[in-house]
Parts: structure tokens; C-alpha cells; sequence
């Protein structure tokens, strides 16, 4: 059988999903070079070409998985809608669910960050490139007179926090909150944050999909 010779580009791109979904199986301390040449069917010697250390590798994992969930908040945040129905698509996409894996490779990934200077990095910086996104979109909405917020910036952390938040009750923490209830609680801080009267507020986010995967964050 012949061997389909890879560029550097698919092996390196291998090698970080291989990474992903050892870390997601085993977490970041216990996941190991072997784990992930072994998945692959790879000499340890072929993960060290691309990547020189675990660290590196488990830092350029975490990076290749947020930038696939930041491309899809900005295709979100691009189309051509209302700002309000663009962020509320969002962040029903970002709505924790409780089941999605994405959401334990974040929160080991932020468990990870306290210790690992080259992971920190790369999570504040997909953090900052978050926020930045949300409150862009949400500045929209405010010169097109569609709501009232006069701090796009707090309003895009205070909004993240929470989700961050429920999102650690409901992966770690299982019945500690009802989802539907988080939901609601998410719904009435958007509508909060942006002066949303009564009439403007929809229902909970209960239409958000199940399984949603984990948008990239920071510690």
C-alpha cells in the first residue's frame, strides 16, 4: 500500500486534532507526546519535528481549536442583519449546554493557563479578540439606534463572564443549575445590558442547539 506523503500543513493540522481530542479524553496534565503520536499511528519523534515540547504542542492545540469558533462568531457577527439579531445569535451559540465537549477542553484549558506561561498567552489573546468582537457588533447597535448601551466594552465582559460562569456549574457541576433556567438568566442580562424594553426581550434561549461547541476564551 502505498504511503500518501502529507504537507507540512495537513500533518501539522493532524497533529493538532489529534491533540484536541487527547486533551478532551484525558486533560491537559495527563495527555502526553505518545498519546497523541499513538492516535495517529506516529513515531513521538515525528510530534517533536513539529512541535519541540508538550507545551507547545498543547498551546498551538488550543489556538487551532478557538480560531476554528472565532471564525464562526465572526461569520455570526458579519451577516447583514440588525446588530440584535446578530448578537443574539451569538450568544446562543455560546450558550453553555452542559454536555458540550468543547466546554471541558476550555475549562481545562483555563485550569492549565495558571501554570503555563506559553498557554496564557495564547488564551488571553483569543479572550481579547472575543470581547472585541461582541463589543463591536454591540457599538453597532447603538449607532443604529436599535438599543442603548454606553459601554460596549464592560457590556461584552460582563456578558462573557456569566456565560463562563454557568458554563463551569452546568460542565462540572451536573443539575446545580436547570439549563433552561441559565438560559433565562443570560436572556435577562442581555436585555439588561442593552435597555431592551419589554416588548423587545424574546423568550428564553431555548431554541439554542444542544452540543454546542466551546468559542474560544481566556482565563
Amino acid at each position: 500500500m502505498t504511503r500518501v506523503r502529507l504537507s507540512v500543513a495537513q500533518r501539522r493540522g493532524d497533529l493538532l486534532r489529534a491533540a484536541i481530542e487527547q486533551i478532551e479524553a484525558r486533560g491537559v496534565a495527563a495527555v502526553r507526546i505518545a498519546d497523541v503520536a499513538s492516535a495517529l499511528g506516529v513515531s513521538n519523534a515525528l510530534v517533536l519535528y513539529h512541535f519541540s515540547s508538550k507545551e507547545q504542542l498543547v498551546a498551538a492545540a488550543f489556538r487551532h481549536a478557538a480560531e476554528g469558533d472565532l471564525a464562526h462568531l465572526r461569520k455570526l457577527l458579519g451577516r447583514r442583519s440588525p446588530a440584535l439579531r446578530r448578537l443574539r445569535s451569538a450568544v446562543r451559540w455560546y450558550a453553555p449546554t452542559g454536555q458540550a465537549k468543547g466546554w471541558r477542553l476550555w475549562i481545562e484549558g483555563w485550569a492549565a493557563a495558571l501554570r503555563d506561561p506559553a498557554l496564557r498567552e495564547v488564551a488571553q489573546d483569543l479572550d481579547r479578540q472575543w470581547k472585541a468582537a461582541l463589543a463591536e457588533v454591540i457599538a453597532e447597535g447603538v449607532a443604529a439606534g436599535e438599543f442603548r448601551c454606553p459601554d460596549p466594552a464592560g457590556t461584552a465582559l460582563r456578558l462573557t463572564a456569566l456565560l463562563d460562569g454557568l458554563a463551569v456549574q452546568l460542565t462540572s457541576y451536573a443539575g446545580a443549575v436547570p439549563r433552561a433556567r441559565a438560559q433565562e438568566w443570560v436572556e435577562e442580562a442581555l436585555a439588561r445590558e442593552l435597555g431592551l424594553t419589554e416588548e423587545a426581550r424574546p423568550g428564553a434561549l431555548d431554541t439554542a442547539p444542544t452540543g454546542t461547541a466551546r468559542p474560544p476564551r481566556g482565563p
